[in-house]
């Protein structure tokens, strides 16, 4: 799997925090042909009787309809996806990357499925967003040719012996 960084509209919903509250959302989308790549939901900490919902992509009209019957609205929120194969210290060279750009994280969600990584970045502005998507190109691909250069390194050395 290459990495891809990528660009997410994200559409959030408040719901009332009961059994069903996350399904309600979901089977109109789904019928409408949503591919959701990305689904958070979690409960309001000021106040325990409320939920969010956000969810993403959405795309075309009969899926843009179907969101917002359920009362989804375009989050303001910039968001990035970040997905790709796994290594050991990733999130750490992400984070110090964005850190040292001086980029602010509004939210991050992120996992480890088998060999790959996908990460959910939210940021404070559209301008942070964008710099943070080249920061962490660059950081990944930094890397990556550290690496081959190291083997090529490594060659060369196996090479005059």
């Amino acid at each position: 799997m290459a990495t891809t960084i990528g660009k997410l509209q994200v559409w959030r919903a408040e719901v009332e925090n009961r059994p069903g509250a996350l399904d309600a959302i979901l089977e109109p989308l789904a019928n409408a042909g949503a591919d959701l790549s990305v689904v958070f939901g979690w409960v309001d900490p000021a106040n325990p009787n409320r939920g969010v919902v956000e969810v993403g992509p959405i795309k075309g009209r009969k899926q843009t309809d179907a969101a917002k019957s359920v009362g989804l609205v375009q989050s303001d929120v910039p968001v990035l996806v970040v997905q790709g194969p796994n290594a050991p210290g990733l999130g750490h060279r992400i984070a110090n990357a964005v850190a040292q750009a001086g980029i602010n994280l509004k939210f991050l969600a992120a996992q480890v499925a088998g060999r790959n990584y996908s990460a959910v970045f939210g940021f404070e502005s559209a301008s942070d967003a964008t710099k943070a998507q080249r920061v962490i190109k660059n950081a990944l691909t930094a890397r990556g040719g550290a690496k081959r250069a190291g083997a090529k390194k490594k060659r060369a050395a196996k090479a005059k012996k």
